[in-house]
């Protein structure tokens, strides 16, 4: 059965940032209503050529969205209820999906089921719910965290408590309306809870989105132990920036070869930015090869997703320090009249390529082989079934010939002779033979 999200394209905005709410939640703080101005950017959107919104965390957190508070509320920095609803039914006219950020291995250390827990003391029902250490002769318990931060107070995955509080959050906002969830940290929690929880969550919302974030590992492993669609292909993330700076196009060559060992079981997410990274137009040594990272991304198999203001060259810093993500997660202006001049022909390029991919919808589960390959010069056949594409990147200073000659769909190249086509220095292009 074909579900939506085997051909969805996401744009990807962290609303926090994006929308400019204060960097912490003050207790008693006012209702700020930020989401409507989110409203204003969805036509930008859809004339980008997305089908889905892949929304960052929206409900009550202390700091940066990960560190939740209430799973059943609205961060008040951004608006209520009522704005969150308005979003949703905004973006579904105009034909977008929305997807969740849920934050299931960790909450933060302000959330009253934490703080009922240490009031409780250890035969406390909330106790359960989290891993501590009581000392002996009383006191204040040791809890671990997420990744040494002690703000972010982990869950224990074994008790049952923990499991039905997950399944009714996600059964509580999938029935409101919303398409799926991105599950933030699913590599910290272990597969059995999955196995848990999402066949649950599965048989009561069979056509939402199960995204997992997962780093480093055995993606398809994860994928088929847990029951997720799919995870973060970070992978082929490093393997783009890295292989266009180092002029090693065989590493790109050997992660298109693993990427397409995943797609035999299930489509990897594909990115080159999200909400931790540096901005690609900043990775990127040589900006002439911003270009060809996105040409890679949209053309290989996955679902791709778009980072808000990637689409417009936003550059940024992450840095591994406090507030280092700051310089990554901007505001955008109040409307997309407002952005700078200098970001549009990225934009076009976006469009370009997305409207290039949505024409063909089968490179969704494409699987790619190399035709040509050196350092510096890459051509690989995206393919599936009957249907076929060439891309043919250049990232030397001279001109390149691949053996391929047909229709050029995107880019720039020139038929070099009866069984070539010349792709510029620096440049790049997508053939349909």
């Amino acid at each position: 059965m074909t579900t939506w999200h085997e051909h969805a394209i996401f744009w990807h905005v962290y609303p926090l940032g994006a929308l400019d709410a204060e960097p912490v939640l003050e207790e008693g703080a006012p209702v700020t209503h930020r989401l409507p101005r989110l409203v204003e950017w969805l036509d930008y959107a859809v004339e980008l050529g997305v089908s889905g919104l892949l929304l960052g965390p929206v409900f009550t957190s202390r700091s940066h969205g990960y560190d939740t508070i209430d799973h059943f509320e609205v961060d008040p920095r951004l608006g209520d209820r009522a704005d969150l609803d308005a979003l949703l039914a905004a973006a579904h006219d105009r034909g977008l999906k929305v997807v969740l950020d849920g934050v299931f291995n960790h909450v933060g250390s302000r959330h009253p089921l934490f703080l009922r827990a240490l009031e409780g003391g250890p035969t406390a029902p909330e106790a359960a719910l989290f891993r501590l250490t009581w000392p002996e002769g009383g006191g204040e318990p040791a809890h671990e965290s997420f990744e040494g931060h002690e703000a972010l107070v982990a869950l224990d995955h074994d008790d049952d408590g923990v499991a039905e509080l997950v399944t009714e959050v996600m059964e509580h906002w999938l029935r409101a309306g919303f398409d799926g969830w991105r599950l933030d940290a699913a590599y910290a929690v272990p597969v059995p809870f999955w196995q848990r929880v999402l066949p649950a969550v599965r048989a009561a919302h069979p056509e939402a989105y199960l995204l997992g974030e997962v780093i480093h590992g055995d993606y398809a492993g994860f994928v088929a132990g847990s029951g997720v669609d799919s995870v973060t292909q970070y992978e082929l993330w490093k393997a783009i920036w890295s292989a266009l700076n180092d002029a090693n196009l065989y590493e790109l060559d050997h992660a298109l070869t693993r990427h397409g060992e995943m797609l035999e079981t299930f489509a990897p997410q594909t990115f080159v930015g999200n909400h931790d990274v540096t901005r690609i137009a900043t990775r990127l040594t040589d900006r002439r090869h911003l270009a060809h990272a996105l040409v890679v991304l949209l053309t290989v198999g996955g679902t791709p997703s778009v980072y808000y203001g990637d689409e417009q060259a936003f550059e940024g810093v992450k840095e591994e320090r406090l507030g280092g993500d700051d310089a990554i997660r901007p505001a955008l202006p109040e409307r997309p009249a407002d952005l700078a001049p200098y970001g549009w022909d990225t934009y076009h390029l976006h469009q370009e390529l997305i409207a290039l991919r949505r024409r063909h919808p089968w490179l969704h589960r494409a699987r790619t082989a190399g035709l040509t390959l050196s350092n510096e010069v890459l051509a690989y056949e995206a393919r599936d079934g009957e249907n076929r594409l060439v891309v043919a990147l250049n990232i030397s200073d001279e001109p390149a010939e691949v053996p391929v000659v047909g229709t050029v769909v995107a880019g720039q190249a020139e038929v070099a002779g009866g069984a070539g086509t010349r792709v510029p220095a620096h440049g790049w292009a997508v053939l349909e033979p």
